[in-house]
């Protein structure tokens, strides 16, 4: 018979969730002597709560060298996936299959490929247990389950600890056939010039932005934004290119370095003004210390302002260089944001309202249409900072770092 193991553990959620989240890890591993040879192994970690889950799978081939892979099993709860990264997936009825993503298709005997999937359920999730590798089994002759006891603390109703990406494959930093493809390199001057204009939308005061030679993620140059505390002390700088064509999903890049931490009371460094909102702006800045999404027509935030959901978010880290992406589903109304190649689980909408997330934000507003891109620095309170960006796009493709 083979040898399985299941292992049932409680992690704690963060310090600021009093939940935790069921984490299951199964080990599809060879049978024991005189069973027939498995010819695969499969590791799948699953992160639960109540009505989804991820999962991580990774699996080791111990046959021959495959130029591509396919992974079967089947579900016996009501289990449904609804994304997957590093694969594609499928699911009809109760059997998935994960198709390798063309760059990680290659194993070698004992050779790893690792991907992911999200989904939901509603009454059960047990792991699966009848996983093959190109229609060869992992665990030999079958074998009956093990049988486990549920733990007795409630699964959080909050958010998943990690979200995964969108796309099956690491998108690359190049721009391609990106509307906006900028790292500032054509301003020859103090000021900003040519695409880029500076601007003021509300009042003027003494923010300022220039074209610094100095300092630069790649190449010569970047833009510098002085921001002051002060409604009014606003300064942006915004492109020329129209954006609202683009999609039906947006994908912004770019990489900003700031010298003070995200302070408590709110704070913007991009702005795109929003057809979905008569113009007014879907703002990206920070609240209570952590990155967050703001919508100037009801002053709805993703994550929500309480200690859950602030936890759920990242702070951006001062004095260094960080990749900056997001996501805008212009037609479904999704948003996704990722620090470096880390999906901020906080900074997530998927259309299904999760408390202390997207709750508020599902519940006021319609899918966003941005027309603009904006970058500056806004403050409604107290907080100056000084700030730069670099390397900025903006098209209808995945823009990696």
């Amino acid at each position: 018979m083979r040898t399985r193991v299941l292992r049932l553990l409680r992690r704690p959620w963060t310090a600021a969730v009093a939940a935790v989240a069921v984490v299951v890890s199964v080990l599809v591993a060879m049978p024991a002597s005189g069973a027939a040879a498995a010819t695969c192994r499969v590791d799948y970690a699953v992160d639960a709560w109540a009505g989804g889950y991820t999962a991580r799978v990774r699996v080791t081939n111990l046959g021959p060298s495959v130029n591509d892979w396919r992974l079967t099993w089947t579900y016996t709860g009501d289990q449904q996936v609804t994304s997957a990264w590093n694969a594609t997936v499928t699911q009809t009825g109760a059997s998935v299959v994960a198709v390798d993503a063309g760059w990680n298709g290659a194993l070698s005997t004992g050779g790893t490929a690792e991907f992911g999937v999200q989904g939901t359920w509603r009454s059960a999730d047990p792991v699966p247990d009848d996983f093959a590798l190109n229609g060869a089994s992992c665990g030999g002759d079958g074998g009956t389950p093990p049988t486990t006891t549920p733990p007795t603390t409630t699964p959080p109703t909050t958010a998943p600890p990690s979200t995964p990406p969108a796309t099956t494959a690491p998108p690359s930093a190049e721009c391609g056939d990106a509307v906006i493809c900028s790292g500032f390199e054509d301003q020859a001057g103090p000021e900003p010039s040519g695409d880029w204009r500076l601007t003021a939308p509300d009042c003027q005061g003494t923010g300022a932005v220039a074209v610094d030679p100095a300092v630069a993620h790649g190449g010569g140059r970047s833009l510098r934004v002085d921001g002051r505390a002060g409604y009014c002390n606003h300064a942006f700088v915004t492109h020329a290119a129209d954006v609202s064509s683009v999609g039906p999903v947006l994908y912004v890049r770019m990489w900003v370095r700031h010298t003070t931490a995200l302070p408590a009371s709110h704070v913007t460094f991009v702005s795109m003004p929003d057809s979905a909102q008569a113009g007014r702006a879907l703002r990206v800045g920070g609240q209570n210390g952590a990155l967050q999404w703001n919508r100037e027509s009801d002053d709805a935030t993703l994550p929500a302002q309480s200690p859950a959901g602030v936890a759920l978010s990242r702070p951006l880290p001062t004095d260094s260089w960080q990749c900056l992406r997001f996501a805008v589903d212009t037609s479904a109304g999704h948003l996704d944001t990722w620090l470096g190649d880390e999906q901020v689980p906080g900074l997530h909408a998927d259309g299904v309202p999760t408390q202390d997330v997207d709750q508020q934000w599902l519940a006021r507003g319609t899918a966003p249409r941005p027309t603009a891109l904006r970058l500056g620095w806004e403050s409604y309170a107290t907080g100056d900072d000084t700030l730069w960006f670099d390397d900025v796009a903006v098209g209808s493709a995945p823009i990696g770092c």
